[in-house]
């Protein structure tokens, strides 16, 4: 009896350090800089990054497509999402180094693209 009681607590131990597992991968994917772009940054710039959507339309928020945001360094950006620029707010205090640097990459494949 008391091995059964033992074999039931390791199983169940395994069983709950299982779910924390699958849910810590299930977290990495809600912080993939696609959900990050669409959580923070998509009302403005919208879902293509082009800034066509009403609320980008009246800030003149910047076509990430644009060869103007494309040629900028990575550091560059990087600064412009942590800081803030014009009316864009910093993001510094909501966004993590690693999410920051996910959208850097993710503004990058906007310029890859662009319509031509």
């Amino acid at each position: 009896m008391r091995a059964n009681l033992l074999t039931i607590g390791v199983l169940a131990g395994v069983s709950v350090a299982g779910l924390a597992f699958a849910g810590s991968t299930t977290a990495s994917a809600d912080d993939s800089p696609e959900n990050t772009f669409k959580t923070n940054c998509a009302a403005c710039h919208g879902p293509d990054g082009s800034g066509d959507t009403p609320i980008g339309q009246s800030l003149k928020a910047a076509d990430l497509r644009s060869p103007e945001v494309q040629k900028l360094t990575n550091a560059e950006i990087t600064d412009q999402i942590a800081n803030g620029k014009g009316k864009m707010p910093p993001f510094k205090a909501k966004l993590n180094a690693d999410q920051i640097k996910g959208l850097v990459g993710y503004v990058r494949e906007f310029g890859k693209k662009k319509k031509k």
